[in-house]
């Protein structure tokens, strides 16, 4: 049966912009293919790039051993970055929409600023090396417009790899003396340990990870440009978060990054 794939993303879309969930794709539909689900994925965010919207890189999901023994996979997923998810930090503090949210998580992650476009398929670790101008610590809001959650692999990557918004900390050029493997992690949320974790929790060192995005884009007739961001994946489990919340996320060699979540009171006072 072939699916209304274009349909399905419109509904996405509405979902993305009422706030109101949806029931899971794969039991409402039956999904079942992740290539079906990425073609659902492209149709959304063509519908976003026609309102005038931008894609400004990728994310990388499903990263870590666990998560993907969880989905009942070998490798990970991939959503598209629009300018609009991205959250404005200066300073290295940012303020978020919570308006446009329905059920966040926060996770911490390294992002990479290519300066030069990565093509499979054969893209090594010292390609992605050779391509990154900057690194960062970034927060992923991940979101699902699956009703509580309750996604398959294919909920998930039809629905953008679950992205919700991300924000992007100070970059830093100086970054090749760094370990990125070694790195250590620490999330916090209105100051209290809410996860702990390490660059090497994806694939085993960051740049392994957009590595394999720039390898399976290519078996797609696609690439990363330059210029775009990519977020390398998740270095600990997702934390939820509420309004009224403030989230700080610390990477080792890299400047923090903080994130407010105000309360409707708070966002019109």
């Amino acid at each position: 049966m072939t699916l209304p794939v274009e349909a399905i993303a419109a509904q996405l879309d509405r979902a993305w912009r009422t706030r109101e969930p949806i029931e899971p794709l794969s039991d409402a539909y039956g999904l079942q293919d992740v290539a079906e689900a990425y073609a659902i994925q492209q149709a959304w965010v063509r519908l976003r790039l026609a309102t005038g919207d931008r894609i400004t890189g990728r994310k990388i999901g499903l990263t870590s051993r666990a998560m993907q023994q969880m989905m009942g996979v070998h490798e990970p997923d991939y959503g598209t970055l629009l300018d609009s998810l991205s959250v404005p930090v200066y300073h290295g503090v940012g303020e978020v929409d919570v308006g446009r949210l329905l059920q966040p998580r926060v996770e911490g992650e390294i992002a990479f600023l290519l300066n030069k476009p990565l093509r499979g398929p054969g893209v090594t670790v010292q390609d992605v090396f050779q391509a990154t101008e900057a690194v960062a610590a970034a927060i992923e809001i991940v979101d699902s417009r699956i009703r509580d959650w309750k996604i398959k692999l294919v909920d998930t990557v039809a629905d953008n790899a679950s992205c919700g918004a991300y924000a992007i900390g100070p970059w830093r050029t100086r970054w090749q003396d760094l370990d990125l493997a070694l790195a250590g992690m620490v999330l916090y949320v209105d100051g209290r340990i809410e996860a702990v974790g390490a660059g090497a929790a994806a694939l085993g060192h960051p740049a392994v990870c957009v590595a394999w995005l720039a390898n399976k884009l290519g078996e797609m007739g696609e690439g990363i440009d330059a210029g775009d961001i990519v977020l390398s994946g998740a270095l600990a489990g997702a934390v939820p978060v509420q309004p009224g919340q403030n989230v700080r996320l610390e990477i080792a060699g890299l400047d923090a990054v903080m994130l407010r979540f105000p309360t409707m009171d708070e966002k019109g006072a």
